[in-house]
């Protein structure tokens, strides 16, 4: 055992939604529940303990107009530290944020590498702009830039139609996503229509985001190849804002985003009631301040998922989703401690009393 003193966290440990311990010990940056022999030095945290949030779509590292120097992508960093979130799956930067990695006081981070967009079909400054003959060698170099995740831009404002529409023909999309998998990584895709849902989902992408254009007809195809979904309400929550922006110019878009608006917490609703695994993603980075976490779990009971489901899709089925441990025996220790229950009232979640990071109390 080395100096860095025995923490001794008692009073509800939810080790899952129905699995409650009395208690937990950390040694040495890891979860034990046994006592350890001959310990002197102990410190003690009471309440009820959570596995380290997660945010599984958050940019750390960017910025409105791109990339942002080191300092602050650590000052966004420690906001969603502080917020609980000790777990990020980066849902695509143009930073190198490797030295995180390096850092035990910021949140563990799992990068989709720099998203993948067609030439002007994306917000500038943030994607490899490519076409389509050369999809397959990107998707190849992010693959294995990043930590078994791809991010591509699945559709975008189309300038001549006026309104949203797919980037990536059929042909492309299989192959590439067949590469990332031949290399070990799964793929995501930025979707706010549905138009680009049927060929990425039938050409086997893993994941899709915020999936506002999902619908009654394709849910089932969802469902039948098992696609996720991370809906970041709280940035869907910015459409009408958008719309209003776009309107004199893109009025067709502008409509279209008001609509998927009106309807998200159906859409989402309808896809968690059909089996489609949801989980909580914030889109923090780019506009959106960080630290959001508990914003987007209260936003996913608002639509009419159960809070204890919307506590698991930022905890337990998160972390198994994101192949990361949460407080078994063992494990390192990131872990939330709260003043109350939240499985009982997840709004408990925007109010950590403390937070403890590989074995160190940090806030």
């Amino acid at each position: 055992m080395n100096d860095r003193a025995v923490l001794h966290v008692k009073g509800r440990i939810l080790v899952g939604p129905e699995e409650v311990r009395d208690e937990l010990w950390i040694i040495d940056g890891r979860i034990s529940y046994d006592r350890p022999a001959g310990a002197r030095d102990i410190r003690s945290v009471v309440g009820w303990a959570l596995p380290g949030l997660v945010d599984a779509h958050c940019h750390v590292g960017l910025g409105p107009h791109g990339p942002v120097p080191q300092d602050v992508a650590e000052k966004q960093a420690l906001t969603d530290r502080e917020a609980g979130t000790l777990l990020i799956r980066d849902a695509g930067s143009p930073s190198d944020t490797r030295w995180i990695d390096d850092r035990e006081d910021l949140p563990k981070i799992i990068r989709a590498g720099r998203h993948i967009a067609r030439t002007r079909r994306y917000i500038r400054g943030y994607a490899h702009e490519i076409e389509p003959d050369d999809l397959v060698a990107y998707v190849a170099q992010e693959a294995r830039r990043g930590d078994g995740w791809v991010k591509l831009v699945g559709d975008w404002i189309d300038r001549e139609l006026g309104d949203l529409s797919a980037l990536w023909p059929r042909d492309a999309l299989d192959a590439a996503i067949a590469e990332a998998h031949r290399l070990g990584a799964r793929v995501t895709a930025h979707c706010f229509s549905a138009d680009s849902l049927p060929d990425l989902v039938g050409a086997g992408i893993d994941c899709v985001e915020h999936a506002t254009g999902l619908t009654e007809e394709l849910i089932p195809l969802f469902v039948e190849h098992g696609v996720a979904i991370v809906p970041t309400l709280v940035n869907i929550a910015t459409f009408p804002q958008l719309a209003a922006g776009g309107e004199a110019k893109f009025p067709r878009w502008s409509a279209h985003m008001r609509r998927l608006h009106e309807r998200r917490y159906d859409t989402v609703r309808c896809a968690y009631d059909a089996g489609i695994p949801v989980y909580v993603g914030t889109d923090a980075g780019g506009t959106l301040p960080h630290g959001l976490v508990a914003a987007e779990v209260a936003e996913l009971v608002t639509a009419g998922i159960p809070p204890v489901e919307a506590l698991a899709a930022t905890t337990w089925k998160a972390r198994t989703w994101l192949g990361r441990p949460g407080l078994e025996e063992g494990a390192p220790a990131d872990l939330v401690v709260y003043a109350s229950d939240p499985r009982a009232d997840v709004r408990v979640l925007a109010d950590p009393q403390r937070v403890v990071l590989d074995g160190r109390v940090t806030a």
